[in-house]
C-alpha cells in the first residue's frame, strides 16, 4: 500500500480572524486551498484537544478531561503529566501501522509524548537536581536522538518555551528539530507543535495591535516549514486546538469555596497549601474551565447553587450537562464550571497574599494545583525586576537554594484565555495543501484522526 508523507503543524491559538496582513504565508495558503473552521472539544485546552486529534474520541472516551485533574486515589492534583498511557483509545499511529506496517510517526512536542508506540518522539523533560536547579533538557525516542538534537541544535530553550521569556525562540527550535527529524528519520507522519502565538494572546489579548509582531514571527516559521515539507512532496495540514478570546478579569473560584467553608488549607511554615483530600469541595482551574470536586454526594447540589450565583461564572455542569458535553468521565469533577466568555479561573485559594505558598511567585507548572497564566509575566510591582532576576541567577550559580520569585499574584494582568467553545467568527482553523481531501464545511476535532489518515493513504485527485 503506497503512502504519502504528511505533516501536521499545530499552530496553537491560531484563529480565522488572525489570518491576514500580518500572516502572508498563512494567508496565501488559506487563499490557495481554503480555510475551514475547526469545531473543537470542551474543554478547549491542549491536552484534551490533542488527545481528541490523535484518537478521534471525546474526552469522555479518551479520559483527558483537561491539562490536569484531581487523582482521587492519590488525593493530589497533577498537571502536565507526560505518559501516553493516560490517553485511552487507539492512537493514529497505531491505526496507520495496521494498514501498512512500514508506516512510521514522529511526535514532536505534542503532549502525552512519553512511552507511546510512536516511532520517534521529542518532548521537554527538564532535569531537577536535589539542589533546586531546573536544567533544560528533552526526552526522546529513541534515546540517542536526544544527543543528536543537542549536538545539532543546542539545548532546548526551555525558558523560552514557558515563563516570562516565552517567545519565538522555542518554536524556532521545534521547527528546526522537525526539519531534522523529517529529513533524517523520514517518518510517514510528522506531528509538530508550535506554541508561539499562545504567549502574547494570553499576555495581550487577541485584539491588541501588538499581536501583529507575534503573528509575523510564527507566520515566518510556518511558511518556511510548509515550503520545506512540500519540496519533499509531503502533504501539510495546519490546524489549531482552540482560539483565545479577550478577558477582562479573573474568577477566584477556590476563594469562593473557601469563604463558604468548603475548602481546607494546611499551614506549612506560615504559608498555606491546598488540602485537596481534606476539602469538602475545591476546584481544579484550567483556563476558562474548572473541575469542581465535591467530597460528599449529598453536597453537590449545595455547591452547584453556590457557584451559579458567582459573578463571572456562566454555567455549572451537573451529571446531565457533563454527559451532553462529552465530559462524563471518572476523572472529571462532580461539577464543571464554565466562566463567562470574558473571564477565566485562577487556582488561587489563599485570602492573604502574604500567606500564598512559596511556589505561587515562581514558574512551577507541576506544583501548582491549577493553571497559572501569570507565569508569563514578571511582577510589575518589583522596583528593579532584572536586578532581582540577576541576583537569583547568581545565587543559583553559587549553589545556594533560592526561589526565582518574580511572578506576580495579580491575575488582572492576563488579557486572553480559552477553554470555552468560541463563536464561529473566532474559531480555530484547519487548512490543508490537499483541499480535495477535506470536507467543505467545518471540521470537527474528532474528524482530524481520519482526515490525517486520508492524507497518508488516499492518492487524492
Amino acid at each position: 500500500m503506497s503512502m504519502r508523507r504528511t505533516v501536521v503543524l499545530d499552530v496553537v491559538g491560531l484563529a480565522r480572524d488572525l489570518i491576514g496582513e500580518a500572516t502572508p504565508n498563512l494567508a496565501r495558503l488559506a487563499r490557495d486551498v481554503g480555510v475551514r473552521s475547526l469545531d473543537t472539544v470542551l474543554p478547549a485546552v491542549t491536552c484534551s484537544v490533542q488527545s481528541t486529534f490523535t484518537t478521534g474520541l471525546s474526552p469522555r472516551e479518551h479520559g483527558c478531561v483537561g491539562n490536569g485533574w484531581y487523582f482521587r486515589d492519590l488525593a493530589e492534583v497533577w498537571f502536565w503529566r507526560q505518559s501516553n498511557h493516560l490517553v485511552g483509545g487507539e492512537k493514529i499511529w497505531d491505526a496507520a501501522k495496521k494498514r501498512d506496517p512500514s508506516f512510521s510517526c514522529a511526535k514532536l512536542f505534542w503532549w502525552y509524548n512519553m512511552y507511546s508506540s510512536a516511532d520517534f518522539a521529542v518532548t521537554p523533560r527538564p532535569l531537577y537536581p536535589a539542589d533546586g536547579r531546573k536544567i533544560p533538557d528533552i526526552y526522546t525516542e529513541p534515546a540517542e536522538l536526544r544527543d543528536e538534537l543537542n549536538a545539532r541544535l543546542g539545548s532546548f530553550p526551555l525558558f523560552n518555551f514557558w515563563g516570562p521569556k516565552a517567545g519565538i525562540v522555542s518554536s524556532q527550535w521545534i521547527a528546526d528539530c522537525a526539519k531534522h527529524v523529517f529529513d533524517t528519520k523520514k517518518p510517514t507522519l510528522t506531528l509538530v507543535y508550535l506554541p508561539h502565538l499562545d504567549y502574547d494572546l494570553q499576555r495581550l489579548g487577541p485584539d491588541d495591535p501588538r499581536m501583529a509582531s507575534a503573528l509575523r514571527e510564527i507566520d515566518g516559521v510556518v511558511g518556511d516549514l510548509v515550503e520545506h515539507f512540500r519540496r519533499h512532496d509531503a502533504r501539510v495540514i495546519v490546524l489549531s486546538e482552540y482560539a483565545i478570546t479577550k478577558v477582562t478579569g479573573p474568577v477566584h473560584i477556590n476563594r469562593v469555596l473557601r469563604d463558604a467553608g468548603l475548602l481546607r488549607v494546611r499551614e506549612e511554615l506560615g504559608l498555606e497549601k491546598l488540602d485537596a483530600g481534606g476539602s469538602e469541595a475545591f476546584a481544579v482551574s484550567d483556563h476558562q474551565v474548572a473541575h469542581v470536586y465535591v467530597r460528599r454526594k449529598e453536597r453537590i447540589a449545595e455547591v452547584k447553587r453556590l457557584l451559579e450565583g458567582v459573578a463571572g461564572i456562566d454555567q455549572v455542569l451537573g451529571e446531565d450537562e457533563k454527559r451532553a458535553a462529552g465530559l462524563d468521565h471518572a476523572r472529571s469533577g462532580e461539577l464543571i464550571a464554565l466562566s463567562k466568555p470574558d473571564t477565566w479561573f485562577t487556582y488561587y485559594y489563599w485570602l492573604d497574599d502574604e500567606r500564598a505558598p512559596d511556589f505561587a511567585r515562581t514558574v512551577d507548572i507541576h506544583r501548582k494545583p491549577g493553571y497559572d497564566p501569570a507565569e508569563l509575566f514578571v511582577d510589575p510591582a518589583l522596583r528593579l525586576p532584572m536586578l532581582r532576576v540577576g541576583t537569583r541567577i547568581a545565587q543559583k550559580t553559587l549553589g545556594f537554594r533560592m526561589l526565582m520569585d518574580v511572578i506576580p499574584l495579580d491575575a488582572t494582568l492576563v488579557k486572553g484565555s480559552h477553554g470555552r467553545l468560541t463563536t464561529p467568527d473566532r474559531a480555530p482553523v484547519f487548512l490543508s495543501t490537499e483541499p480535495s481531501l477535506i470536507p467543505e464545511g467545518p471540521v470537527e476535532a474528532a474528524q482530524v484522526k481520519d482526515l490525517v489518515l486520508r492524507h497518508i493513504f488516499d492518492h487524492g485527485t
